[in-house]
């Protein structure tokens, strides 16, 4: 058995009981720092890899991400799971074709979310965002990787905070075929109590991306697994802004003590 595809598979084991923290590394570095700490999976951040870029989320191409899969899963040797936003298509077809592409990079799971990117309708249509789910679950089963397949709901992102209608979508696209499912910005207890009742046995992603919680209390939910998004590269960005404004306005230095040595953790 290759070491990807042990890496699939030790994925899927992390979804069979308990909870883990899936934290999201920005670049090579973060990455492999993460996977010193200790964590048993990582996931791409989108956000993360386009401000790297000079990008802002979502601004991200196809092949962009791509190349930013085939980075991460490269340099690690525990499973990286894809933000691979909403598959970079909207018609079905075009969804399974590029999940494709996406479960050839090393990756050991992916995520397919509804958000459409039109202020005036935030969210795909249900039955279209059903059959993005089915196709992309097709398309890994054609591609034989057994790479772990998450459905994403983006009412709470997206401006549509309807818990009940953020319930109904996430059963559909458990039945079409996800092997996990999220719904990013929940926060109330309650709300995540439905969601994990809503879908059971199946696991549930929780993004805490604000301090509304806790990994064990999370855990005492029955949430299975915890991601923070783009956090840990919005706290970076705001160490580097404090102390480079700080230079730049008033030509003081008060930031620059007691830094890390960034090449004995990368050495």
């Amino acid at each position: 058995m290759t070491t990807y595809d042990d890496r699939i598979a030790a994925f899927h084991d992390l979804h069979a009981a308990g909870c883990f923290v899936m934290p999201n590394p920005w670049d090579i570095g973060s990455a492999r720092v993460l996977e010193q700490l200790g964590f048993p999976a990582l996931a791409t951040t989108s956000a993360g890899a386009a401000w790297t870029l000079g990008l802002a989320d979502n601004e991200l191409s196809l092949e962009q991400a791509l190349d930013h899969l085939r980075a991460i899963a490269g340099a690690v040797q525990i499973p990286v799971n894809a933000d691979f936003q909403g598959g970079f298509a909207v018609e079905p077809d075009g969804v399974a074709a590029n999940v494709k592409l996406a479960a050839a990079t090393g990756i050991a799971g992916l995520s397919i979310e509804d958000s459409s990117q039109d202020d005036a309708e935030p969210l795909f249509e249900f039955e279209l965002s059903v059959e993005r789910i089915r196709a992309a679950r097709q398309a890994i089963d054609e591609s034989g990787t057994g790479v772990l397949l998450t459905a994403r709901s983006e009412g709470f992102v997206a401006g549509r905070p309807d818990i009940d209608e953020t319930v109904r979508r996430l059963v559909a696209y458990a039945d079409a075929g996800a092997d996990c499912l999220y719904a990013p910005r929940i926060e109330l207890v309650e709300d995540i109590q439905a969601v994990v009742a809503a879908v059971a046995p199946k696991p549930v992603n929780l993004l805490i991306n604000a301090p509304f919680t806790t990994v064990a209390a999370a855990a005492d939910l029955g949430i299975r697994r915890i991601s923070v998004g783009g956090t840990l590269a919005k706290t970076a960005w705001s160490g580097f802004l404090h102390a480079a404004r700080e230079l730049a306005e008033d030509g003081t230095v008060s930031m620059f003590r007691d830094l890390p040595n960034v090449d004995a953790l990368l050495s």
